[in-house]
């Protein structure tokens, strides 16, 4: 099944940037009568066969949505499993991710991390310098924040008088925010059957095909992710134009 997908992906039509908020743990392991922190753990390895496949398809970004602002909220002996699992995932795929030139970064209020997590973070996003992919951890993330965040830098600018605000428009904002050096997700994916964005990247996904899947995250694996992208690849992107005026463009596109 896995290898006939494969094939019937389109190498050149593969979206640049996947972003995927990744839901069930916690249902997983409820439904198999485990704690809740087993269902992180085999998350987990839901991350490192996505990650690994998305760098084998070629894919330039990956951002997953690994631990909101609000799920500080939860029981301390979660979090706290939580936090010992990332550190854990830091130290032991540290060396994969540059023997695969993979790109690590994270975004997010990363001051309320332990210290021990902030420097885990740190040595792995200096890890890599010319990466063939990026990827991307959103923690301690809330889309909210990280707008109100870029809406203060910019004030304090105009403040200072380094730029006046007739300066400020969409493409100067999107800058101003932790992706403002990546392109917007082509494709979200949420897993477990939820149908919402939860305060995730607001801003970037203006524009982004969504698909869900009942799937909870830990069983979310190859095959659900060549699903995920070959629904993608049969969806027709207008960005706000007609059938007409999108055949148009890609007449004039050359051809070589």
């Amino acid at each position: 099944m896995i290898s006939q997908l494969r094939q019937q992906l389109d190498k050149a039509r593969l979206p640049r940037h996947v972003a995927i908020i990744m839901d069930g743990n916690g249902r997983w392991a409820q439904k198999r009568g485990f704690s809740r922190v087993r269902g992180h753990q085999e998350g987990a390895e839901s991350v490192r066969e996505i990650v690994r496949i998305s760098r084998n398809l070629g894919l330039g970004y990956l951002t997953l949505y690994a631990f909101s602002e609000e799920n500080w909220q939860r029981p301390p002996k979660e979090v706290q499993a939580l936090m010992h699992l990332l550190t854990h995932y830091l130290q032991r795929e540290l060396a994969e991710l540059r023997a695969q030139n993979i790109a690590f970064r994270a975004i997010g209020d990363l001051s309320q991390l332990p210290s021990k997590v902030r420097s885990l973070l740190d040595t792995a996003a200096k890890s890599t310098i010319h990466p063939a992919m990026t990827l991307t951890l959103a923690l301690s993330y809330g889309a909210r924040s990280e707008i109100v965040q870029a809406a203060r830098r910019l004030s304090e600018q105009v403040r200072r008088g380094e730029m006046q605000p007739a300066d400020i428009n969409g493409e100067v904002f999107a800058r101003s925010l932790y992706t403002g050096d990546m392109p917007d997700p082509d494709l979200l994916i949420r897993t477990s059957g939820e149908y919402r964005i939860s305060n995730f990247l607001l801003w970037q996904l203006a524009y982004t095909e969504l698909y869900f899947t009942e799937t909870l995250w830990p069983d979310f694996r190859e095959e659900e992710f060549l699903q995920a992208l070959l629904d993608y690849q049969q969806r027709l992107r207008r960005f706000g134009l007609t059938q007409e005026q999108i055949e148009a463009q890609e007449l004039r596109v050359p051809h070589y």
